[in-house]
């Protein structure tokens, strides 16, 4: 496994490097080589101790958690615990997902953060906005959407913890985007010739819902 820590506000430390080695080491058991590991262990504020874990597998899949407790330690144990729990969840479907070995078939994304100016509150005000006070990109990075199926960008999703995925479809090859709904389904936005022949519906949430429960 290929392994690297990085220590952010915080003095490095062979003990709790060899240590977070020791726990992310325990995934090998359920995958096989190559693995890559990254650990951020960070100190905010003086005390909160944050462990920070990306693990990305053989085949392409990312699992990635977080935790903060006032112990270092016991945030390792505490991510690691819930990386392991996923893990276990999902081992057979990601044993299945065959992956892509290059980025082709991948389509490339462009993420901006877009800093927007505050609204005028009066019309005479608005007149007097200038070219300054247009929206403006203040960061911009790229990545690429890989080929998924939308039961396994899904899983993807949970697997990174986040709300919502950008993917390639598998079967369109168009960007799709799933996203998690307030009442606990998932929903799908298809782009290119899927998009403007059917709209999200709810077979497509119930497809998605069925592999995750």
């Amino acid at each position: 496994m290929q392994l690297s820590v990085t220590f952010r506000h915080m003095g490095a430390s062979d003990a709790l490097k060899e240590y977070a080695r020791d726990k992310v080491e325990r995934i090998r058991k359920y995958f096989p080589d190559p693995l890559k590991a990254h650990v951020v262990l960070a100190c905010d504020r003086g005390y909160n101790h944050i462990a920070d874990v990306m693990i990305t597998l053989h085949n392409g899949i990312i699992i990635k958690g977080e935790e903060t407790t006032e112990d270092m330690y016991s945030s390792i144990d505490l991510v690691m615990a819930k990386i392991e729990r996923q893990v276990r969840r999902y081992k057979e479907k990601i044993t299945h997902h065959k992956g892509q070995p290059t980025i082709h078939g991948q389509r490339e994304i462009i993420h901006s953060v877009v800093e927007v100016p505050h609204e005028a509150e009066d019309a005479e005000a608005a007149t007097m906005v200038s070219a300054k006070d247009e929206p403006k990109i203040i960061k911009k990075s790229k990545f690429f959407a890989k080929p998924l199926s939308t039961r396994e960008a899904v899983m993807q999703m949970n697997l990174l913890g986040n709300d919502f995925l950008v993917f390639t479809n598998e079967d369109t090859h168009e960007v799709n985007v799933v996203y998690r709904r307030e009442d606990s389904t998932y929903g799908l936005i298809e782009t290119g010739a899927a998009g403007k022949t059917s709209a999200p519906d709810k077979a497509s949430e119930k497809a998605a819902t069925a592999e995750i429960h």
